[in-house]
Formats: structure tokens, sequence, C-alpha cells
């Protein structure tokens, strides 16, 4: 992983933290929240205060995330909001800390600048020792203060003014005089200067998790379904009428169709429909030119097409479908029939302009993991594990590809194969439910299964 760490891939944007003061402040805060303090004089800490140096040192990437469901975080600095979540357990948790940080940047930045802030994503579940725990997930509630407890010094300090205020005999109260005086030397002047932290929930209703070899659950949509990334068969009963695995590949096109999640790259406006085929065409090329231990070193988009021509036998089903697909776009050629159960069926989507556009592509990026830029730029663990397992010729051409064409304008790239103008007016579509209601609304299958 060595070259990833080198280019920015992987551990990049993090914060570094090598003042003495800063390093003090996150060891009070680690030792409020799990009881230990590091040796650490020099490290990096991601937007939940995790620090991969020091889960090295104590042995446990999960040292700010008991078994995995119960996020904690430390907050040295409003600067973490740009860093990435790293071990991440649950999609929502990144954009939970991000929304949170920038909702309260003013409060923060006045709190951080003498003491950590500590805190948890707070949800009912305390382990996930069954897939179906996981369903009891509904919300996810911040609550945050400093190790001093600031924020609850000022609420109580807050009331006792009410009270000094209001209660006829409080101007002569020298006790509650005595208290607030000396809260106030804690807290401030909450009066001028609130010290108030903004009390958020988020509801929890379509998210991916890493548990059980990672799930994709869509509650709040239409006809809602779990997707499991491992067969289906494995996680017993669960709480939700339809079930899949990602060889399910005609059942999650039809969630996909039927909840109106995605369309078609070809169709989608705004987009160089045919430059994105043939990039993820090159993409395929590489990987089969890996694998027959080709050079790759410095590999022009000249060069891959010389290398397809070679191993034009060898290309797989995927390279072939996009090809017909562009040679439709391009050439006017024939429409390719490339139905659900083609291999390069998945290629050709990507999520629709919604809120759960991200969660979508993320399970686009798994079900075609030979396009490694939509694989790295939306589901980085996946595109870690799928790294560790390629030829040296395969990661050295990934590598530089990433810094070359993505590092430098990621937010232009992000556009370019995400991005969504206003959509064109449609006509409603007329809905079947009594077909639905018959056969459920993925056809003839299984409405349970597990």
């Amino acid at each position: 992983m060595h070259r990833l760490i080198e280019k920015g891939l992987m551990f990049g944007n993090l914060v570094r933290i090598d003042s003495p003061v800063l390093v003090e402040r996150y060891n009070r805060a680690l030792n409020h929240l799990i009881g230990k303090n590091t040796e650490q004089k020099v490290f990096h800490i991601d937007i939940s205060g995790y620090s991969p140096e020091i889960g090295d040192e104590f042995g446990d990437d999960l040292y700010l995330n008991h078994r995995g469901v119960n996020r904690q975080f430390i907050l040295l600095t409003t600067e973490q909001a740009a860093a990435p979540l790293l071990n991440a357990k649950f999609s929502t948790s990144r954009s939970i800390l991000k929304q949170f940080i920038e909702e309260n940047r003013t409060e923060l930045f006045a709190l951080t600048a003498r003491d950590a802030v500590a805190g948890e994503l707070v949800n009912s579940v305390y382990s996930a020792d069954t897939p179906a725990a996981l369903f009891n997930i509904r919300q996810i509630a911040v609550e945050a203060d400093t190790t001093s407890g600031t924020v609850a010094a000022a609420a109580k300090l807050g009331e006792m003014i009410d009270r000094f205020k209001t209660q006829p005999d409080g101007w002569y109260d020298d006790v509650l005089i005595a208290d607030m005086i000396g809260m106030a030397k804690q807290t401030g002047d909450v009066v001028r200067n609130p010290v108030n932290l903004k009390q958020m929930k988020f509801a929890q209703d379509n998210f991916w998790t890493d548990h059980f070899g990672g799930i994709y659950l869509f509650r709040g949509v239409p006809h809602p379904a779990a997707i499991f990334v491992k067969p289906v068969d494995e996680n017993g009963d669960l709480p939700i009428d339809f079930t899949f695995d990602l060889s399910d590949r005609s059942a999650i096109a039809r969630f996909l169709s039927l909840n109106e999640l995605v369309e078609p790259i070809v169709e989608a406006r705004g987009v160089d429909a045919a430059a994105i085929l043939h990039q993820k065409m090159d993409f395929i090329v590489m990987s089969v030119a890996a694998k027959m231990n080709e050079d790759l070193s410095g590999a022009t988009r000249r060069d891959l097409r010389r290398l397809g021509r070679q191993y034009a036998h060898l290309l797989p089903d995927e390279w072939q479908g996009l090809a017909a697909l562009a040679r439709w776009a391009e050439e006017d050629g024939p429409w390719p029939k490339i139905t659900s159960e083609h291999p390069a069926y998945f290629y050709t989507l990507r999520a629709k302009a919604h809120a759960d556009a991200d969660l979508v592509n993320m399970l686009l990026s798994e079900l075609s993991p030979l396009d490694i830029r939509q694989l790295f730029i939306c589901h980085k663990e996946a595109f870690y594990r799928a790294y560790a397992g390629w030829p040296d010729e395969k990661r050295g051409y990934v590598v530089d590809f990433l810094d070359r064409e993505y590092q430098v304008d990621k937010a232009g790239t992000r556009k370019a194969l995400f991005g969504h103008e206003a959509p064109m007016l449609e006509l409603p579509k007329v809905a079947q439910p009594d077909l639905i209601t018959r056969v459920g609304p993925w056809g003839a299958i299984s409405r349970r299964r597990g």
C-alpha cells in the first residue's frame, strides 16, 4: 500500500497533530472516552479523530469505534471537516460528522480554542452479533462536549441565570450567586457568547454497513430491500421482505429500476457518455494486460488500444458490451441488447439525482469492479481490498492514473461522472400495483431468503 500512501490516495488529507498542547488535549479526550493515553508525539487524525499511528500503537483500529457500531470522536480543530473517515463501518458516519461540524463551526471553533471536544454517534445498538441487529438502527444522535464539560456547564449556568432573573429572592441568594460566578470562570460569559451545540439527530433509512461482508439496506424507498455482498442464505431470518446478494443481478436491476434510483449513462444529460464508456473499456484492457505481465508504466490510451488489439481474444464480455454501446453512441451502430444478466449491464448505469445517489453509486461500483476509478471514488474500502490482490503491474498503473487523472481535479471528475443537471419534465409512469402485489416487485422470486 506504500504507493497509495505516497501519492495521497490512502491516508490522504489527514490532519497532522504535532503541537504538545494539542497532543495533551487529545490524550485528555482519549482518556475521557476509553481510559487510555497515547505515547505518540506526532500523529495524524481523520474527521473522527481516529489516528492510524495510534491504532497501530494500541493494536486496535477500532479504538474509537467499539465493536464497529459505536463511533466516538475527538475534535481538535474544525479543519477535520475536510478529512476522510478511515475504517468506516457505516456509509453515513462521515456525512453525519461533517454536517455536525459545519453546522456548529463557530461554536466548535470557540470550544476547541481551549479544549478538545469529545462525543459519540449514539444509536440503540451496542453490538451487531447478527445481521438482524443492524435493522434496529433507525436514528443516530450526536452527543458532544469538551472534556471539562463546558457545554453542559454552560447549560447549567443558563438555568441558574434564569432562576436568578425570575425568582423573587434571586438577588439575595448568595449561594446561587457564588455558584454562578464559579461556573462562569469555566464557561465564560454565556449571555454575550452562548456556548451550546445543536442537538442533531439523523434518520438511518438507507445506508451501507461493512458488517457481515457488506450490506446495503434500503428502507426509505417505495420497495425496500437489503442487498448483501456475501451469499444471503448465510444471514438467517431478517425483518425485511426482500433480500438479495450480488449474484442476484436481475433482482437488483429490478429493485433499482422500480425505485427509480439509476439511469443509463448514455441517456444522462450533461455528460460525455462515449468518453466515459471508452475509459471503462480502457480499464478492462488494462486488467487483461496486467494479467499477461505487460509493462503498464506510463501507458497512454494509444498504448491501451494497441494492447486491446493484441489481447482481443481475451477481452471479457464486459468490454464487448461496452464497446457495442459505444458504437451505438458514436457511430449510429445497432442498439445492443444488454440485459441485467449481461456482465456489462451495471457498468452502463449511474445513480439518478436523489438523496441516496452516493449510496447507489457505491453499490454500482461493487457490481462493476473492473471500473477502478469508480471503485476508488465511491467505495474506498472495497478498492483497498481489491488492490491488495492485484498484480504489481495493475497496481502501478492504477496509482499513476488516479494520481495523474483524478487527484488534480477531484471535483471536476466527480461532476463529469456523477453530477446532474436539472431533470427534464417526464410524463408520470403508470403503476401496476396488482402485479407487484401478486408476484413481488422483482418478479417470480422468493420473498424471503435465508
